[in-house]
């Protein structure tokens, strides 16, 4: 049996107990154990984790811990690239795309808004979420650690927060999701790409006053609503216009159901 220490940084720390946080813990391993079983033994979930070091060196989670092994622990680093240290994925993903567990239904509308494919359903189970995550590479976004350590989840946030307008802030700061975000593009309810609509076509299907007040409109080819840029609209593109401060985001498009 090995005997390793550990050490984990920054927020991977919320996952221990008061008395592990911020020091060394070290522990017995059992027989063939690898980094990610003692990763998550320990509490913290893999789908937290951007990069370990055993022994000084970077390390993927399949790893066999040996006596006297030394891990350290790190979350994402916001601020420093670290791309030729990465071990523990076999790829990044190149587009991201999201599953929301049955408790983030107001999130993964937020995420929709800001134009990212977030899927959601109150009575999805989590073995279908991670059949989801695994076939369509999308990042799970849960509050259920335990569902982060599922076999075949790779990719997945722990939201800290508790409110949708809080989680939203929280996921665009640590998936730096700024800079790719295109607001308005997606229905908030179907989770699939809005059509402009002539304003002729709009006839008979807005009422006649808002036709009478406005020239742009849009639509859901999967619900068939129409939206145009009303007060619901004003009210949202002031939380996006806080999320994409500091992104050289343009002017965002119009597509935000009115209220």
């Amino acid at each position: 049996m090995a005997y390793a220490t550990f050490r984990f940084y920054e927020e991977l720390n919320d996952f221990l107990p008061p008395d592990q946080r911020g020091r060394e813990i070290g522990c017995a391993c059992a027989r063939a154990a690898t980094v990610k079983h003692m990763i998550e033994a320990l509490g913290v979930p893999h789908t937290e984790v951007e990069l370990v070091l055993v022994n000084g060196v970077s390390s993927d989670f399949s790893r066999r811990l040996a006596d006297g092994d030394r891990v350290s622990v790190y979350p994402t680093f916001e601020r420093l690239d670290i791309t030729p240290l990465l071990r523990v994925r076999e790829r990044p993903l190149r587009v991201l795309r999201f599953v929301a567990d049955a408790h983030l239904g107001g999130l993964a509308h937020l995420l929709r808004m800001t134009g990212f494919d977030t899927l959601y359903d109150n009575h999805f189970e989590d073995r279908e979420i991670a059949r989801l995550a695994a076939s369509e590479n999308r990042v799970v976004l849960t509050r259920d650690r335990e569902l982060l350590k599922r076999r075949g989840i790779d990719h997945g946030c722990y939201v800290r927060t508790l409110k949708p307008a809080q989680q939203v802030r929280e996921i665009f700061a640590r998936l730096d999701l700024a800079r790719s975000a295109r607001p308005f593009a997606l229905c908030l309810d179907c989770n699939v790409p809005l059509a402009p609509l002539p304003r002729a076509e709009a006839d008979g299907r807005v009422p006649s006053a808002v036709l009478a007040r406005h020239e742009r409109f849009v639509t859901c080819p999967h619900c068939r609503r129409v939206f145009w840029e009303g007060s619901h609209w004003r009210h949202m593109r002031a939380l996006v216009d806080e999320l994409l401060a500091g992104a050289g985001d343009g002017e965002a498009a119009l597509n935000v159901p009115n209220a």
